[in-house]
């Protein structure tokens, strides 16, 4: 079996498989990885390909043979590489759909010779979609079709997706758990990492690890692992009860210094937060804007509606000013205004991508304190848009520190709210409070 690599070592295997879509990457993991890593610098042409950007996964298996288990290890990569999805070292796709004699490329080809005639497209990519043929943990099958119509299983939801969006089935994960349920191979764990600069499209840094992608993975994994012992969705396991320590407090609002690592308001899953901490405290309250969970600073919360009323009528307006403390990955220098419009990535969520065609309008004020220290003012208030800005190459192409979707995970986000202003929603006095930062 050429795609199927040995794995020396005597790291103690992991209780449970990996939960794709939050995880750190078990030592085997990080093993192979850096034998791939290894692999792809030694191989010009793969190389050249992957250095503009592409997933690569790593799937660390036990094959048993004459009543010994050993420890070998699989990898793939999203869609084709260098034009191909036959490299001998890496496993083969679900299904191949690139052999120029095959019924796709046929097909295609005669319905570009018929102008592109967008009925036999979606034919043919519904056809396309019955042949990924996807096992599970327990050796049962099902066709790409019937996974993604059983996934969203309410009727509202199976209307907005009837089918996958194109190119789904041909991430990593997919490839390299169907490989290993053909070939009789235990899955133990299991990594996905980023190899090239990051792209306009993709924000994501050379040799870090990343989760698998939400909108095209989450039907097509949630369908394969079943049979393996997996580890549980982190989300479910709630978040540390941290204090929150109060800056201002009088009979209208508080303004709160948010730790990092505790919600704004309840999450889908998660109750714990601000808003429910400080409605043990006063019922009423309600959270007048958000923090990211890693963000921490200056919180403003409303006590009452009509103080929640008129301090939303100061954030549509504009006339809440924000400062924010950021560390960056790498050093800096100067000021600057960054406009860079953003939208959701619904493929990714909760990710966002620059989009100057269909993007929102996102404008931000940077000055570099220090080196590696840069105060940043938001204009609009956009979902991690001053993460984006930072990380972005038409931004300050420099990411946060810990940032996990946009740079490199660590402890913590280091993006602080250090100083907000806005008028008083009583007595309409303007309102300037500061928190140092804890970093």
């Amino acid at each position: 079996m050429t795609h199927l690599h040995p794995l020396y070592s005597d790291i103690p295997q992991p209780e449970r498989f990996t939960y794709p879509f939050c995880y750190e990457p078990h030592p085997l993991c990080q093993l192979a990885a850096k034998e791939v890593q290894a692999y792809i610098a030694t191989h010009a042409e793969i190389k050249e390909d992957a250095d503009n950007g592409k997933m690569f996964g790593v799937l660390v298996v036990e094959k048993e043979k004459n009543g010994e288990k050993r420890l070998f290890f699989l990898t793939a990569y999203s869609g084709l590489l260098a034009g191909r999805n036959d490299w001998e070292y890496f496993v083969p796709p679900v299904y191949d759909a690139q052999q120029p004699d095959g019924h796709f490329k046929t097909k295609e080809r005669e319905i570009s010779e018929k102008g592109g005639d967008k009925q036999m497209s979606q034919e043919l990519q519904e056809w396309l979609f019955h042949q990924y043929q996807l096992l599970n943990a327990r050796g049962e099958t099902k066709d790409l079709v019937d996974i993604w119509q059983s996934y969203y299983s309410r009727e509202k939801l199976r209307r907005k997706f009837p089918l996958p969006p194109g190119g789904t089935g041909d991430c990593c994960a997919p490839k390299l758990l169907q490989y290993a349920y053909q070939q009789g191979l235990h899955p133990v764990c299991m990594a996905e990492f980023w190899w090239g600069t990051p792209t306009k499209e993709e924000l994501r840094q050379h040799l870090n690890y990343y989760p698998a992608c939400r909108g095209k993975c989450k039907p097509i994994l949630t369908w394969m692992l079943q049979g393996l012992d997996v580890d549980p969705d982190p989300e479910t396991l709630g978040f540390r009860h941290l204090e929150i320590p109060t800056i201002y407090e009088d009979d209208a609002l508080l303004v709160v210094n948010k730790p990092s690592g505790i919600l704004s308001v309840p999450g889908r899953i998660e109750d714990y937060s601000v808003e429910t901490v400080m409605r043990e405290r006063h019922p009423d309250s309600i959270v007048a804007h958000r923090l990211d969970l890693g963000t921490s600073g200056l919180l403003i919360v409303a006590k009452n509606g009509e103080a929640y009323r008129i301090l939303q009528q100061q954030f549509i307006h504009h006339e809440v000013k924000k400062k924010y403390l950021a560390l960056l990955e790498h050093p800096g220098q100067g000021t600057g205004v960054i406009s860079l419009p953003l939208r959701p990535d619904p493929m990714n969520r909760p990710r966002q991508v620059a989009d100057r065609e269909h993007g929102k309008r996102a404008v931000t004020r940077y000055e570099f304190v220090s080196d590696r220290l840069v105060a940043l003012w938001p204009e609009t208030g956009r979902t991690h848009q001053l993460r984006i800005h930072c990380a972005h190459p038409d931004g300050l192409s420099n990411p946060i520190v810990g940032d996990d979707l946009y740079g490199t995970s660590s402890q913590r986000l280091c993006l602080h709210a250090a100083e907000i202003w806005f008028h008083h929603p009583v007595s309409g006095a303007e309102m300037h409070l500061e928190s140092e930062i804890p970093f």
